[in-house]
């Protein structure tokens, strides 16, 4: 019922009720946890789609990408000769992305230092552009996602406690392929079909047999 979902266990319809929960909360921050592969930027996606927000822009951030000395500048943006190589201003994601969603994957990488301006901007919703005297003001709402656990780092001191309440007003759990076999044929007739009309050929049946093979085997990747 929700674009690009495949699934129908009781998992997966808990999902779907959050989802449409936070599409109607359009200012809510979210936390998107689980393994790498699960849909997590899926699950962001629609929660932007589906909201008020959904003509504004969706800006996909992979916090464990940035390098840590451009973090500040992606994050924030800068002003012309702010540091070498600063030949003109420059957006942020959080400017590219207001009146919409700034999705910040793989949060617990974030560098701690980048970590405290982080949690002012979403305090403020202003954002302080590198080697600028003011601030802009941003409406932008943060979906955030992580495959580790962030109580764990907060534990370890790799993450800061008062950014995971902040970005955590809602939690969703993305589970992983093996909590939730009884999807597994419904997927792998939606993929076949897929793959069968990519390759202009029909669409073959799938065995009992390897439908027993595949609900068996635990999916490390997940989807």
């Amino acid at each position: 019922e929700l674009d690009g979902f495949v699934g129908q266990s009781p998992t997966m319809r808990e999902i779907f009720d959050h989802i449409r929960l936070l599409q109607e909360n359009p200012g809510m921050s979210v936390l998107i946890a689980g393994e790498s592969g699960t849909g997590k930027e899926l699950i962001a996606r629609a929660i932007h789609s589906g909201g008020a927000r959904r003509d504004a822009p969706f800006v996909p951030v992979n916090c464990a990408a940035m390098p840590g000395e451009l973090a500040e500048s992606l994050l924030f943006g800068h002003m012309r000769g702010a540091f070498t190589g600063a030949d003109r201003d420059r957006l942020g994601y959080f400017e590219m992305a207001d009146g919409g969603t700034l999705f910040l994957d793989e949060i617990g990488d974030m560098p701690k230092e980048l970590q405290g301006k982080l949690l002012r901007v979403l305090e403020d919703s202003q954002v302080w552009r590198v080697g600028d005297s003011a601030g802009r003001q941003v409406d932008v709402r943060v979906l955030a996602a992580s495959n580790v656990d962030l109580q764990a780092k907060i534990q370890e001191g790799g993450f800061r406690q008062d950014l995971y309440f902040r970005v955590a007003r809602f939690s969703v759990t993305a589970p992983p392929l093996r909590q939730r076999v009884e999807d597994i044929p419904l997927l792998a007739e939606h993929f076949l079909r897929l793959l069968a009309k990519e390759m202009g050929c029909d669409h073959p049946e799938i065995s009992a047999k390897a439908l027993d093979r595949l609900q068996s085997y635990p999916f490390p990747g997940n989807v």
